[in-house]
This record gives C-alpha cells, structure tokens and sequence, in this order.
C-alpha cells in the first residue's frame, strides 16, 4: 500500500512536470508526443526510445523489426527531437524521473493520468 502511494506521487510529480514541459516548451513537447506516439504505433519499447533520446546503450531493448528502413526512419525522427534545441530539458526530466520509466512518463505525455498507470509494470 504504502509503494502504491509512492508510485501514484512520483507519478502526479511526473504529470507536473509533464504539464510544465508542455507549457513552457511547446514545441519540444509537441516532438516528444510525435516520437512517443510513433513508438507506440510501430509497437516499439518506451525503454527503447528514452534510450535513444538519453544516448543510453539500447542493445537489451533493441527492436525486432524485420525492415531496416523501418528503423532508420524511427532513428531519424527521435534525431529530430534530439536536435531541438531545448532538448536538454526533456533530458532532465527524463533523469529526474529515471525510477518513474520512460514508459510511464511516454504515457503521461500522450495525456494518460498518473491514476491508470500505477501497478502498470508491464509497460515497456
């Protein structure tokens, strides 16, 4: 009980500065909406993808997508996030909320509440 108290904090905490984000940096947020809805459709993992924005090593969550073009073409667009030129700030919200997960946090973005997604964990 008192972990799902926790998690439903750091989840609002998260929201907080999901809504910040979003308001403050409109354009970067809009990106990051783009990116975490095109992982979404090409059923990518959110590890993946804050992998690639945070320039962490993916190799354990790299995706099984038979067309490399396919990938490439993923790379280019989350490139294009990366080059904004705010995105510093995504970077630090995505450190500042490292134990909330880029799953959690790609979720808020495309505007679920902090309330559906805790004991969410098979979220990727």
């Amino acid at each position: 009980m008192i972990a799902t108290l926790r998690s439903i904090d750091e989840l609002k905490e998260a929201k907080k500065a999901v809504d910040h984000l979003q308001h403050s940096y409109p354009d970067l947020f809009d990106k990051m909406v783009h990116i975490a809805g095109l992982t979404r459709a090409l059923q990518l993992k959110y590890q993946y993808m804050g992998c690639l924005i945070m320039n962490e090593e993916s190799a354990d969550c790299l995706p099984n997508i038979p067309y490399s073009s396919v990938l490439r073409l993923y790379k280019k667009e989350v490139q294009t996030l990366k080059n904004d030129e705010h995105i510093a700030v995504l970077k630090e919200l995505f450190t500042s909320f490292k134990e909330t997960g880029y799953a959690k946090i790609s979720l808020l973005v495309l505007g679920r509440s902090p309330e559906s997604l805790v004991g969410a964990s098979s979220v990727k």
